[in-house]
């Protein structure tokens, strides 16, 4: 009898011990979940991007159902000179965000502005691309040149945009529309006198309909910059970012990519 109970006893602690060991690799586990950047099975880094998926050029699915674009390729660039495998997870902007903020993704590659706000609650990177606000009108418009020529002149904008806003401000009468495309057509076909919207977005727009009747007669002097988005405590990583993202503005790599999506250099200030 007290044999038995001594093998009794022996398995309940063997078991006790096991217990111990799985709670303590669990408890590794979720410390290594709060920490930019993870192993795969293969020994390899490996680095969870967020990212929109449905906003071309920067971040989209191709014919081929790649995800391609501006950022991505940009995110590529930097884990890949780092050593990272890259995962990218692709959700519209609110969810992206909610996966981000919910530490499912590790860093974020969207065209995220750097605003104080933000910074109060994540870390960011050097800027990596800049947009302007650009004036746009169709070629023959010699009336409008600067953004105070606005005043009393149909702006084709999305009535909720910042954009919109900004053109209201200067005595504007907003034409309604979605989207830079159906602005650029409504400019393009006289049916409105200019819009304000990204320079980024004109150049991308130029590339794919290259003889479109529309052009830039000014730009904000102030650029708005775009980085990278990591949760606070990881700025070691942010730092090699940074390190990386210089050298690849240096040996031309940052201008390559943004040559290829928008025939222009967004990359410099």
């Amino acid at each position: 009898m007290n044999k038995r109970n001594g093998i009794i006893g022996l398995i309940i602690a063997i078991v006790a011990i096991v217990a111990v060991v799985i709670g303590v690799n669990a408890t590794k586990g979720n410390s290594q979940s709060d920490q930019a950047g993870t192993s795969s099975q293969s020994g390899q880094k490996v680095i969870k991007v967020g990212t929109e998926g449905t906003y071309a050029p920067f971040s989209y699915f191709n014919e081929n159902n790649e995800l391609v674009g501006f950022d991505v390729d940009v995110a590529k660039a930097v884990f890949g000179k780092l050593g990272y495998e890259v995962q990218f997870d692709d959700a519209p902007w609110d969810a992206m965000l909610a996966a981000f903020n919910a530490k499912k993704t590790d860093v974020v590659f969207n065209q995220v502005g750097i605003t104080p706000e933000r910074q109060k609650n994540f870390s960011f990177t050097t800027p990596y691309s800049y947009s302007r606000a650009a004036l746009i009108v169709a070629k023959d418009n010699n009336d409008i040149k600067t953004f105070e020529d606005l005043k009393g002149k149909r702006s084709a904008q999305s009535l909720t945009s910042n954009y919109g806003a900004r053109a209201e401000s200067y005595g504007a009468t907003l034409v309604s529309t979605d989207g830079f495309s159906k602005a650029a057509d409504l400019v393009a076909q006289g049916r409105a006198d200019a819009t304000l919207n990204s320079d980024v977005s004109f150049y991308d727009y130029l590339k794919h309909n290259p003889n479109a009747n529309i052009k830039i007669v000014n730009q904000s002097q102030d650029a708005t910059p775009s980085a990278a988005m990591f949760q606070k405590g990881n700025d070691d990583l942010v730092k090699q970012v940074d390190e990386v993202l210089a050298q690849l503005k240096q040996d031309g790599t940052l201008k390559a990519i943004s040559e290829k999506y928008f025939n222009q250099d967004i990359t410099k200030e």
